[in-house]
């Protein structure tokens, strides 16, 4: 940690009668310090206009040099050259020869090595003025301690009045810091965006629950995913995407996620159960099939057994094998599963139900959980990559005959605590392999102690219109679901001509997004690669959802899609923060590690080098060009501001960092 070094007086001048006491006896000051700003100032704008937050007038030691500070100011301030012969203007003829006169303007442009460093000196400049403050402090102490016999009441008043004028923090060329994260402020979530009956439903079920509108639009996206995943795909042109959502809402305990979910998944256990009554003679059936064929096969092996020197049983065992093999049992319609759902079953249940399957859970940590390896100590997320994507999954089993989906759609639309969200970084295959990048969050602000406890019910006729559009969207749609079938293979979208080029103007904007050190995703770039498909993904489920009877069949228009570019951003949002919550950014776990240090350390300035000791030593950085992005979102947030080095000859010295003084503010 760089040590302070305690403030001494130069010895530049003389004492004023020629003797030794002067100079030991004045005040900390630095002359050559205070020529080189004033001469740097009248040289450079630019270097005025970085020196002047820094210092008033009362910071220079000689009142000749205040007076020639004020004066270059009131120039700058009109907007007016602020040079040698303007400022004598300024100062007028009758004060200038009270400041050394008009040479010694000249004098002080003379001093200045390169107008670069006026920032450095200045510094030292504002540090001495604190340096004389303080020994003024003392004096008026010493004096308030020698008068105590006359007033000694008030005398502890006095004495503090005088210490928090000493201690408190100068703010002078400080901005307001910004609090240290890279997502913004949270917005609420866009119900109006969502079919009229899906919105107005869930803006009721917020109401009647008292929990953020987030909660119940999410699930009423990740309801109309569940019935469109597998079902649906549509074309953005030069590619395609199914219609499936990987949706997770982070709330704490307490907050009647269960409540909400059973609400607004109603409709699904609804057509679920329809869809069971509806397969089952058709299993029922299957089973008896199953059964004869089975009676079949053992007699045909039997024969052959029998008879083995007669091909023709052998024929006619192997071909009633086949045709057991070939009658199969569907499985019973299922839609979804809960908080009980792992990796495994998952993957069974997609091959059960020709690739659809979705999990609906208020609790959902114990999907990444196990996911991640808890129990097994490998990590096994490769369902959720191709289910998410469409694509095919192979399982190959040691105990029982593999499983193969075609084109695996699975929907996720879970909640989880806060403390399992910033758990996810510590499984690095999550972002390693893109399963966060695939993830859309939602972290809304809870209504803990903000409750209604009389909140409007929910209209009756509100309720029937979600309950009744919702189950014959997913039973309208679950017929197409077999890619090997024309005639019920997955229905593609399109968007019309205005809403294609909509599309590509969405690619054209996000792309700049993603620069390194400007762009605001780009450390998370396996999220924002995902967000214009996720964006395209949204728009088919608002399409399907405001057009029940004829979707299908027409394309999707701008204003859909520009409803969905709202969600899209409202995800993009919350998902920087869930990022910085996770701890995905490198620069801005650093920089928190360094204004930690800097707090508990009373550190008011460092080097790159004291952070390379300090803070971040063990292998966090390697080199000193590795803190630069920790050091620039410092800066850009106001907590630091560079502290140049002296390049007046001879080998630079390293800059140094400055910290805001609300950093070590108790009231912060």
């Amino acid at each position: 940690m760089t040590k302070s070094a305690p403030l001494r007086v130069v010895h530049n001048e003389p004492a004023e009668d020629g003797s030794d006491i002067g100079p030991r006896d004045a005040p900390p000051h630095n002359i050559e310090a205070e020529q080189c700003v004033l001469g740097a100032a009248m040289l450079s704008p630019a270097a005025l206009a970085e020196v002047r937050p820094l210092l008033d007038a009362a910071d220079f030691y000689r009142p000749a040099h205040a007076r020639i500070w004020d004066a270059i100011c009131a120039l700058a301030d009109r907007g007016a050259p602020a040079d040698p012969l303007a400022v004598g203007a300024e100062i007028g003829a009758r004060n200038l020869n009270k400041i050394g006169g008009g040479p010694y303007l000249h004098t002080l442009i003379s001093r200045v090595p390169t107008a670069a460093n006026a920032t450095y000196w200045a510094h030292i400049i504002r540090d001495l003025s604190y340096a004389r403050h303080v020994a003024a402090t003392g004096t008026r102490l010493i004096q308030l301690a020698s008068a105590a016999a006359d007033q000694p009441a008030d005398l502890r008043a006095r004495v503090v009045a005088e210490v928090a004028a000493v201690t408190g923090a100068d703010r002078r060329g400080w901005p307001d810091p910004t609090p240290l994260t890279s997502a913004p402020d949270l917005p609420r979530f866009p119900v109006w965006c969502l079919p009229e009956w899906a919105a107005e439903y869930a803006a009721c079920v917020a109401e009647v629950t008292q929990t953020p509108v987030d909660l119940a639009g999410c699930l009423a996206l990740a309801a109309l995913a569940a019935a469109a995943g597998g079902n649906v795909t549509v074309s953005a042109g030069a590619w395609a995407e199914p219609t499936n959502l990987f949706l997770v809402m982070v709330l704490p305990p307490g907050n009647r996620k269960s409540e909400v979910y059973k609400a607004m998944t109603a409709p699904i256990r609804a057509a679920e159960r329809t869809l069971a009554e509806l397969a089952g003679p058709a299993i029922a059936e299957a089973v008896i099939s199953r059964k004869v064929a089975e009676g079949k096969a053992e007699d045909a092996e039997r024969a052959a057994i029998a008879n083995p020197d007669d091909p023709t049983f052998t024929l006619d065992a192997s071909e009633a094998r086949q045709a057991l093999e070939a009658t199969r049992v569907p499985a019973e319609p299922r839609l979804f599963g809960g908080n009980d759902s792992t990796t495994e079953k998952v993957t069974s249940r997609l091959a059960e139900q020709n690739g659809r399957f979705a999990v609906l859970a208020p609790e959902g940590g114990k999907l990444f959980s196990i996911a991640g390896g808890r129990y097994s100590g490998n990590v096994d997320i490769g369902v959720f990559l191709s289910g998410h994507a469409g694509e095919e999954i192979r399982t190959d089993r040691m105990t029982r005959t593999g499983e193969t989906i075609d084109a695996a759609a699975l929907t996720i639309g879970i909640c989880l605590q806060p403390g399992v969200l910033a758990g996810l970084g510590d499984t690095p295959e999550f972002r390693e392999q893109g399963l966060l990048g695939r993830l859309l969050i939602s972290m809304p602000e809870s209504m803990l102690g903000h409750r209604n406890a009389r909140p409007d019910p929910i209209p009756a006729h509100t309720t029937t219109v979600y309950e009744r559009i919702l189950t014959e969207l997913v039973l309208s749609l679950r017929p197409f679901g077999d890619p090997d079938d024309p005639d019920t293979a997955p229905v593609a979208l399109t968007f019309t001509t205005e809403a294609q080029e909509a599309v590509i103007d969405l690619l054209e904007a996000t792309e700049p997004r993603f620069r390194t050190g400007t762009g605001d995703l780009a450390h998370m770039t396996d999220w924002g690669g995902k967000l214009v498909g996720a964006v395209v993904r949204i728009a088919a489920l608002l399409h399907l959802g405001k057009h029940l009877r004829d979707g299908y069949g027409r394309p999707i228009d701008p204003a859909t899609f520009q409803e969905a570019v709202q969600l899209g951003e409202y995800f993009t949002t919350h998902a920087q923060a869930a990022y910085d919550a996770i701890g995905a950014d490198p620069a801005v776990n650093h920089a928190r590690t360094i204004i930690d240090w800097a707090h508990r350390t009373n550190t008011t300035r460092f080097t790159a080098r004291d952070l390379m000791r300090g803070p971040l030593k063990g292998g966090k950085v390697r080199k000193v060009a590795d803190l630069e992005p920790a050091l620039r979102v410092l800066e850009t947030h106001g907590w630091t501001r560079q502290i140049p080095g002296n390049a007046t000859g001879g080998r630079p010295t390293a800059p140094a960092y400055e910290l805001h003084p609300d950093l070590f503010n108790d009231t912060q």
